[in-house]
Order: structure tokens, then sequence, then C-alpha cells
């Protein structure tokens, strides 16, 4: 079974960052992403990247900038994940060999992510639309475009959106909060993974 679950590690300091990545692939998560805003962002992704690159994809969040996508691209690292839908990210992750997961919000947004050569659709803000309304955006996008819901999905609400046509989800603050031990982080990973294989 497939395990479409990326944990975003907003906020995550390059001292935390092996000890919470080693507590995440335990559990079973192998997608993880170190957003820009982070402190220290390239840091962390470099370390996670040498230290987990072999078993999980490692990669930056909130990348804005095509100046952005070249920085992580030097760490090794895989994976290009942004809020919004900059045509000019998307083909700069595609052309360094990575894959690329805008956010959008519309359907108008979503194509053209699709164009420009996204690899799955990061629906975020995730709450504002829900899953009444990836319902709908589904009924239009292409079935095999993968899509990923992004905010405020929690191990209760997951089988919902699973419902609703989503194939994956983003995890924000229910897998790591600034200052969450790597135990602490353990126990919600396990939890989510439970609810992901639960909710198949």
């Amino acid at each position: 079974m497939t395990l479409n679950l990326v944990a975003i590690l907003r906020g995550v300091t390059p001292q935390e960052a092996l000890a919470v990545g080693q507590a995440l692939v335990d559990a079973g998560i192998n997608r993880i992403e170190v957003p820009m805003n982070s402190p220290e962002p390239l840091e962390s992704i470099a370390a996670l990247q040498a230290a987990f690159g072999g078993v999980a994809k490692i990669g930056a969040g909130t990348v804005l900038q095509v100046e952005q996508v070249a920085q992580v691209a030097a760490t090794g690292a895989k994976l290009i994940v942004s809020p919004n839908c900059n045509p000019a990210v998307i083909r700069a992750a595609k052309a360094a060999g990575m894959e690329s997961f805008p956010g959008v919000m519309t359907p108008t947004e979503a194509f053209a992510a699709i164009e420009a050569g996204a690899d799955v659709l990061k629906l975020f803000p995730g709450e504002l639309v829900g899953p009444v309304g990836l319902r709908a955006m589904k009924a239009v996008l292409p079935r095999d475009m993968p899509l990923y819901a992004v905010g405020g999905v929690t191990p209760e609400n997951m089988a919902d959106w699973l419902a609703a046509g989503a194939t994956g989800f983003g995890i924000g603050s229910s897998i790591y909060k600034p200052g969450d031990s790597a135990q602490v982080v353990a126990g919600k990973a396990q939890a989510l993974v439970a609810a992901w294989k639960a909710a198949q």
C-alpha cells in the first residue's frame, strides 16, 4: 500500500531535523518537506537528504521563487512544494529533475499547474475548500492527476477527504509543531499512518 503522506516540518531547526526525520521514517512516512520559511531550511534539508534520501523523498516547502529551486536542488533533495501555482517554479523543478507539488485552490489554478508539468496538485488551504469542494473539482480534473489535501487534515477527517477523491495529504501541525520532541512526533506520525491505513 502506497503511503501518500507528506510531513511538513515548518519551523524545524537543523539541530532537531535528524531526530524528527528518524521518527517519521520509523513510522513509515516517506516524504518530508522543510518549508523555506523555517530556520536555516537548506541546512535541515541537506541533513535530511544525506541521512534519509535513500528511503524517503526529501524536499522544500513554501518555495516561491525559481532561485530557491536551484538552492534546494543543490542539496540533492527531490521535492519542491509551493503554496501557490507559479508555472515558472514548476518548470524549474521539472528541469532540475525534481517533483513539483504546487498549491491550487481553483480549477483555473489546477489546470495552469497541470499545463506547467506539476506532478501532484496540492489543494491549499484544504479546510477552506473542504471535501465538498474537492469532489466538485475532481469531476473536471484528469482522472490520473494526484491531488493532496493540505491544511486542516487530521486522523479524524482523513476518511472524508479520501472519500471525496483526495489521493494523499500534506500534514503540518498534526504531525509537527516547533518544539515537538522526536518522541511526540513519533506518536503523531503513528496515529496518522494508522488512520491512513484504516481509511483505505
